[in-house]
C-alpha cells in the first residue's frame, strides 16, 4: 500500500487492514517521496492510497466495502 499520514483515506485503509489483521507492505510517501513515482506508474493517478495486491491487480482510493470484497475474493480474509 502507498499512502501518507495526512491522507483521510489512507488511513482509513490503513485501518481496515490492521483490523482484519491482513499483513501489507506500507510505503509512506512523506519519508518516500520518490516512491510517488511507483504509486502513479502502478495506477496511472496521483491519487492515494494504490492498494496492490497478490494477484498483480490494485485499487485506488477504495471504500472499506470494496477492499474488504476484493481480500474476501482473493481469500485473504473470510467472507
Amino acid at each position: 500500500m502507498y499512502g501518507a499520514t495526512w491522507c483521510g483515506d489512507c488511513r482509513r485503509s490503513k485501518s481496515l487492514l490492521d483490523a482484519l489483521g491482513v499483513e501489507y507492505s506500507y510505503v509512506d510517501l512523506e519519508e518516500k517521496p520518490e516512491a510517488a513515482d511507483e504509486a502513479q506508474a502502478i495506477s496511472g493517478r496521483k491519487n492515494i492510497p494504490v492498494v496492490v495486491f497478490p494477484d498483480g491487480t490494485h485499487q485506488v482510493e477504495p471504500s472499506d466495502p470494496d477492499l474488504h470484497a476484493k481480500l474476501v475474493s482473493l481469500g485473504v480474509v473470510p467472507a
